[in-house]
Parts: structure tokens; sequence; C-alpha cells
């Protein structure tokens, strides 16, 4: 697992830092542009443009992708193991099956001796 966060870590570093180089590129050529007004430029009036453009995504579409996210990081039991707890749930469904059974017929005879209704 650590190996596997180390390796998220690196990349997400590296992508910052080709980010930040892009960044510098990007503003050393518009900083060389024929235009001596940088803020009416028409390069500068189209790179705000698809800024405002985008859009969030949805509640749901969110909503989705946090699900599969957590889904990746689920641990499935292996079949040996399903079948263990199966029939560790199943055991204990029948024993306390039986103990409720054995209660509800207590009762049921402590009524009956009470108020004599079967007879």
């Amino acid at each position: 697992m650590a190996k596997r966060e180390r390796q998220k870590r690196s990349s997400r570093q590296a992508r910052q830092k080709k980010r930040a180089e892009l960044e510098a590129a990007h503003e050393a050529s518009a900083g060389s542009s024929t235009g001596t007004d940088k803020s009416t430029s028409p390069a500068k009036a189209s790179e705000k443009k698809p800024a405002k453009e985008e859009k969030k995504p949805g509640r749901i579409r969110s909503y989705f992708a946090a699900v599969r996210a957590e889904m990746h990081r689920v641990v499935w039991p292996s079949r040996q193991e399903l079948r263990n707890y199966t029939v560790a749930v199943t055991v204990f469904l029948v024993i306390f099956g039986v103990c409720i059974w054995l209660v509800d017929t207590g009762v049921v005879a402590l009524l009956v001796g009470f108020t004599g209704l079967r007879g």
C-alpha cells in the first residue's frame, strides 16, 4: 500500500512540475507578444473565455465518481473467506431462531397457564 501511495505522490509531483513548466512557457510567449497593452490582446481574451465556460460536475456525477473511487479501495474477501462467513451467519441464524422459538413457546405456555384460554 505504501508503494502505491509513493507512486501516486510522485506522479502527482510530476504532473505539477509539467503544469508549472507549461504555464511558464505560456507566460513567456504571452510576454513576448507584439501588443503593448496585454489586457486587450486577443490571446488574453480568448484565454479567459474557456475558463468561464467550464462546468462543475453535477451532484449525481460526482456521487458516482466517489462511489467508483471507493469501490476500488474495497478489499473483497476470497472465496474461502466468503464461504466461512456464509456458514457462520447461517449457523447463528439457526441458533437465534431456535432461541426465539423457545422463548415464544415459553411465553405462550405461561399465558395459557395463567389465563386458561386453551383448554
